[in-house]
């Protein structure tokens, strides 16, 4: 009981600070453009001597044409390299042999892609001639150079994640190396050389089979995905089928690179102990000057909408679960606040109605959960989650999730709920941007996905106004059969033979 006691009033004590960070949010942020396109958003924090800088490129996997699957999380492994002046003892040196590479690559590749006409001796002569360039070219190569920077200079955190609608860069450091960070980053937008290019698509090849192709609930998500879309390009995985990641080639790459990892597409979100006069001068005098891309044209291919139930199962040597999915609007959009409430209160924590349902009282299932995926710029989906508890089955779960929506429609939720709900998510929010790499990250996130980061200031207010009658309207509304997929991952050996 004490800890309960300690628990709520933590609560409590975090939703009432909650107001007073949002709204000074407002003073708080301050913004600057360049000519060039680029976006600066700073914070000043003065808590401790450290800053953290996020970038965030406007282009993701939803940007891809049907021959660049895969090239956005190729390209988060590739700007890792280097550029003309880091990552290589000697570039102009090292050029002639990566140009050479490049030709040996697209001829080995035009040959591949005759499939089963291909010459296979022609191949192998030139998978070995790749071999032996590559081999050459490594002497040039300094590895891991951006990592051995940053972490000589105090720097942590360094890393990179590609999805859907963007792609982002982010480091946490000492406030005194920010000029470091300047140099290397607009470095590496401005120079970016794509070295061990062949080599790396060999890793992330290796990614694919270990990650996804040999992990069962890996395979239902990207399967399930893919059954859910059928025209948006959402449906199609971030790092690509193993076929597109086969054919990727540098040029692509770089095509892709040069017209889209510019600054008109990049919001820098540098927050904690700053003077913003002096970063905005910092960040004009080293990205200032570098050139445009081309804006990332919107994605004009829309969803129709589904003409009955999909269903679609995987099989695995693993437990069985179960995702049912509903077609549902975008961030921003009419209702998309009314799905979030609806989150919170059939999947979001142990006092939600699905984990007292289906864990605690029917011991049906072992984890319950709710989310929206796979992106945020277009409309996408609500999820449920659930993994069944021997010896009960996939069915009995399915059912009993979908019974807790129908109840949703049919019974108004109660005053109560709704307030532990604004408690829950404001705690949630508070926790989010407590940190300097928190708030970083909803900057960028909110200003690309949403048109501004002040949807975090006005998110709340829509919440707030959320009423049961709009949770039953929105539940009747998209909750259907005929807006629903369901996906089953199935143990092999229960229920039907593995072929």
């Amino acid at each position: 009981m004490k800890h309960l006691v300690s628990v709520y009033l933590l609560i409590v004590l975090l939703a009432m600070a909650l107001p007073l960070q949002a709204a000074g949010l407002d003073d708080k942020v301050i913004e600057h453009s360049y000519p060039n396109g680029l976006k600066l958003l700073m914070v000043e924090r003065h808590t401790s001597p450290t800053v953290a800088a996020w970038i965030r490129f406007k282009v993701g996997s939803v940007n891809e044409r049907s021959d660049e699957r895969g090239v956005a999380h190729m390209l988060e492994h590739m700007l890792f390299k280097g550029t003309k002046t880091l990552g290589t003892t000697d570039y102009a040196a090292e050029k002639p042999l990566l140009d050479k590479i490049e030709t040996t690559a697209q001829r080995m590749m035009a040959e591949q892609a005759k499939g089963a006409k291909a010459d296979a001796a022609t191949v192998q002569r030139l998978e070995q001639k790749l071999a032996e360039q590559e081999k050459q070219a490594e002497k040039y190569v300094v590895k891991d150079e951006f990592f051995d920077l940053y972490a000589r200079n105090g720097g942590v955190g360094y890393n990179a994640f590609t999805a859907k609608d963007g792609t982002t860069y982010l480091i946490s450091l000492p406030s005194n190396k920010l000029e470091l960070w300047a140099a290397i980053e607009s470095d590496r937008m401005r120079d970016p050389v794509l070295r061990e290019f062949y080599t790396e698509r060999a890793v992330v090849m290796e990614e694919r089979r270990r990650s996804y192709d040999a992990e069962p609930s890996a395979k239902l998500w990207e399967t399930f995905l893919a059954a859910c879309y059928q025209a948006h390009p959402y449906g199609q995985p971030t790092i690509g089928w193993m076929s597109d990641i086969r054919f990727l080639s540098r040029t692509k790459a770089e095509r892709f690179l040069h017209r889209f990892y510019a600054p008109n597409n990049a919001i820098i979100a540098v927050v904690g102990d700053i003077q913003p006069q002096q970063v905005i001068a910092l960040v004009g005098r080293y990205f200032g000057n570098i050139p445009p891309g081309t804006p990332v044209p919107p994605v004009t291919v829309q969803e129709e909408p589904q003409r009955g139930e999909r269903r679609i199962e995987v099989i695995g040597d693993a437990e069985p679960e179960v995702l049912i999915g509903f077609h549902k609007t975008a961030l921003g959009a009419k209702d998309d606040e009314v799905f979030d409430v609806i989150s919170a209160i059939l999947g979001q924590g142990r006092t939600a109605r699905l984990y007292r349902s289906l864990v605690i009282q029917k011991q049906l299932a072992t984890d319950v959960s709710t989310f929206t995926a796979p992106g945020n710029l277009y409309p996408n989906l609500f999820l449920l989650a659930a993994t069944p508890r021997a010896p009960h089955t996939a069915a009995e779960v399915e059912q009993a999730l979908l019974a807790e929506v129908e109840r949703l429609k049919k019974e108004p939720v109660t005053p109560h709920e709704l307030q532990q709900v604004l408690n829950t998510l404001e705690y949630e929010e508070v926790r989010q941007m407590g940190t300097n790499s928190g708030l970083a990250r909803n900057l960028t996130e909110y200003e690309a996905t949403a048109g501004s980061w002040r949807f975090l200031t006005s998110y709340r207010a829509k919440v707030k106004k959320v009423t049961p009658a709009d949770i039953q309207r929105v539940a009747t509304a998209w909750f259907t059969r005929t807006n629903r997929t369901v996906g089953i991952l199935t143990k092999n050996g229960n229920g039907r033979a593995h072929q």
